[in-house]
């Protein structure tokens, strides 16, 4: 079990490890919507088929996925998976990111995945809970006042 991490005076609280995986498990589900939405826009080009590019068609679910996460992000901060745990994305600043911290964070979040979750599981030993797109991306998850 993880220790009971110290709060810096002023800084804003950070969500327990739990609430964060639900919050991604919440996202994950829609994402998956996401992709069948993004490959029905595509199946009257290709004539109702499969499609059978094993390169652009990762590529454009990569591209859909990065722009429903990148667009939440910095539009106030909160997927919908986020909003549903009462979690926050912001800079250092306390604001909402910028496209170019999201597209590392996305990118940091994917190579996370490919390491079997690692990047994730990172912040149980961190000193101040930070996963790895949140140090590659300079920004932080914060828990909001109920």
């Amino acid at each position: 079990m993880p220790k009971q991490q110290s709060q810096k005076p002023g800084s804003p609280a950070k969500p327990g490890f739990f609430r964060y995986l639900g919050a991604i498990f919440y996202d994950f589900i829609l994402v998956i919507a996401i992709f069948f939405v993004a490959t029905a826009i595509l199946l009257p080009f290709n004539q109702g088929e499969a499609i059978h590019s094993s390169f652009l068609f990762p590529l454009y679910l990569l591209t859909v996925s990065f722009l429903f996460y990148g667009w939440f992000w910095t539009h106030g901060g909160q997927t919908l998976g986020l909003r549903a745990w009462k979690i926050r994305l912001v800079n250092h600043e306390q604001n909402d990111i910028s496209w170019k911290q999201a597209f590392i964070r996305y990118l940091t979040a994917c190579a996370s995945w490919l390491a079997f979750g690692l990047g994730i599981v990172w912040r149980l030993w961190q000193k101040d809970s930070k996963t790895w797109q949140d140090l590659s991306s300079r920004s932080d998850i914060v828990l909001l006042d109920k």
